[in-house]
C-alpha cells in the first residue's frame, strides 16, 4: 500500500540497542510498502539483537553500522548518507541514544549523521518504564522536542522484562501513520470516513432502558486516528460521556438503534469508508410505556422484544456502498463468529475482539483480530488509541487494494 505522503520519501532508519530492535525489521517492510526508500544504520548495541543481513534483505540497500568502514568512508559515506536522507527516524530509540542526541554527541555513525544532516528527526522511544519516567530522560526528550524533533510514543503496555508501563515501542503500523501525518499527509488523506461508536439505549419507559456496556472509547479512538491520518471524519455517537476527538469534522449524537440507523444512512451516501464500531442493540421493547412501570405485588415483568434493524447489513446492500469494517464483540468462539459475520453480512473487514471479564468494554485497552476475504491478522493488546492507528493502517491498505482490483 503506497501512502502518498511517504511515496518515494528517502528515510534513514536508525536502530539502537534494545529488545524492541526486532520490531524495526517489520518497520522497514511497512515503510517500503508505503512507498518509501529506506536505508538502515545500526548502532553497535543494536547488532547484538538484530543482524545487518536481515535489514539488507528487507531494505534492498547496504546497511551501515560504523564510522570506521574504510570502503564507505573513502568517499565520506556518512556525509553522503546525511545528504541523502529526507527524514531520519530512530526506532527504537534507547535512553542512551536520546541522551547522546540531546547533548550533541557524535561518537558513532548514527549520532554523527544526526548532527551532519538537516533532515527532520523523529525518535520512537523504547525502554523500561522507570528509565522513561526518569527526570534525566524527560529532560533530554524535552530538549529534542524544543529543537523540533518529533517524539513518537512511547506506548503504555507490557514490557520485555515482564513489567508494564510507558516505554513500549509503538507498533510499526502506528509509526508509519505518524510519519505520514508529520509529512503533511496520511494513509487516509483525501478520504471521507464515517465512524459509529458507543452503545444504543432502547427505552422501556421514561425511566428505564435496555443498553450495553460499550464505553465508546474504541470508536472515538478510531475517529481521532482517522482524522490524524488525513481523513474527513463524521462520528455518529451513541449515549456516551466523551469529548469530540480533535480533528473530527462532524459529530452526530443519537440514542437508539433507529436513530443511529437514520444518521448512518444519511452519512454513508457520501463516505469512502464506514467503520461500524458501535455496539448497536439487537433488540428493543415492542412497546414503550408513556409512564413509569410499577411493581405489581410479587409478579414478574415480561417484556416483548423486537429486532432492531441491521445497520451494517443494510449499508452492505446499497448499490453504491463504502468500504465496510464491522466489529464483532464475542465472549467465546471469536474466530468462528467473526468469519461467519464476515460472510453473512458481505462486508470488507471484521475487527473481532473478546469481551467480558474486563476485556474490551469499559477498558482503556483492547486487542483485535482482523478478518477479510482471504486473510487475517492479529493486533496485539494495546491502548485503544494506539490500536486504532494499527487498525486503520490495515483498513487503508485493504481499501486501496480493493479499489485497484475493481478499477
Amino acid at each position: 500500500m503506497s501512502v502518498p505522503a511517504l511515496a518515494k520519501r528517502r528515510i534513514l532508519l536508525g536502530v539502537s540497542g534494545g529488545i524492541a530492535a526486532y520490531k524495526a525489521c517489520e518497520l522497514v517492510r511497512r515503510l517500503r510498502d508505503a512507498g518509501a526508500e529506506v536505508r538502515v544504520v545500526l548502532t553497535a548495541n543494536a547488532e547484538r539483537f538484530v543482524t545487518a543481513q536481515t535489514f539488507q534483505a528487507l531494505s534492498g540497500q547496504p546497511v551501515r553500522s560504523g564510522l570506521w568502514d574504510a570502503q564507505a568512508e573513502a568517499a565520506m559515506g556518512h556525509l553522503e548518507l546525511a545528504r541523502w536522507a529526507e527524514r531520519i527516524v530512530i526506532a527504537p530509540a534507547s535512553a542512551d541514544v536520546i541522551a547522546r542526541l540531546a547533548h550533541g554527541l557524535a561518537d558513532d555513525l548514527l549520532t554523527t549523521l544526526c548532527l551532519a544532516s538537516t533532515a527532520p528527526l523523529a525518535v520512537a522511544p523504547a525502554m523500561n518504564h522507570r528509565m522513561w519516567l526518569h527526570a534525566a530522560t524527560q529532560a533530554n526528550v524535552a530538549t529534542l522536542r524544543a529543537r523540533g524533533a518529533a517524539v513518537l510514543g512511547p506506548a503504555d503496555g507490557p514490557l520485555a522484562e515482564g513489567e508494564s508501563g510507558p516505554g513500549r515501542l509503538l507498533e510499526p503500523e502506528a509509526i508509519v501513520a505518524e510519519l505520514a501525518r508529520l509529512d503533511g499527509g496520511g494513509a487516509l488523506a483525501g478520504l471521507s470516513v464515517l465512524v459509529s461508536a458507543g452503545p444504543t439505549y432502547e427505552d422501556i419507559d421514561p425511566v428505564r432502558f435496555i443498553g450495553n456496556r460499550s464505553s465508546g472509547r474504541m470508536g472515538f479512538a478510531i475517529a481521532e486516528a482517522a482524522a490524524a491520518q488525513g481523513a474527513a471524519v463524521t462520528l455518529v455517537a451513541g449515549p456516551v460521556h466523551l469529548p469530540t476527538p480533535p480533528g473530527v469534522a462532524e459529530r452526530i449524537d443519537v440514542r437508539s438503534a433507529r436513530e443511529m440507523r437514520e444518521a448512518v444512512h444519511a452519512a454513508a451516501a457520501h463516505c469512502d469508508i464506514f467503520v461500524s464500531a458501535a455496539a448497536v442493540g439487537d433488540y428493543r421493547p415492542a412497546e414503550v410505556s408513556t409512564h413509569k412501570l410499577k411493581k405489581s405485588g410479587d409478579a414478574g415483568l415480561a417484556l416483548a422484544l423486537v429486532q432492531n434493524p441491521d445497520i451494517l447489513a443494510e449499508i452492505a446492500a446499497l448499490p453504491r456502498r463504502p468500504f465496510l469494517v464491522g466489529f464483532a464483540a464475542e465472549t467465546r468462539d471469536v474466530d468462528a463468529y467473526a468469519r461467519g459475520k464476515l460472510a453473512a453480512k458481505g462486508v470488507d473487514m471484521i475487527a473481532a475482539n473478546r469481551v467480558g471479564d474486563g476485556a474490551g468494554f469499559e477498558s482503556e485497552r483492547n486487542a483485535l483480530h482482523l478478518y477479510w476475504p482471504g486473510g487475517d491478522v492479529a493486533l496485539a493488546e494495546a491502548p485503544k488509541r494506539e490500536l486504532a492507528d494499527a487498525l486503520l493502517a490495515r483498513v487503508a491498505e485493504r481499501y486501496r487494494r480493493t479499489r485497484t482490483e475493481h478499477a
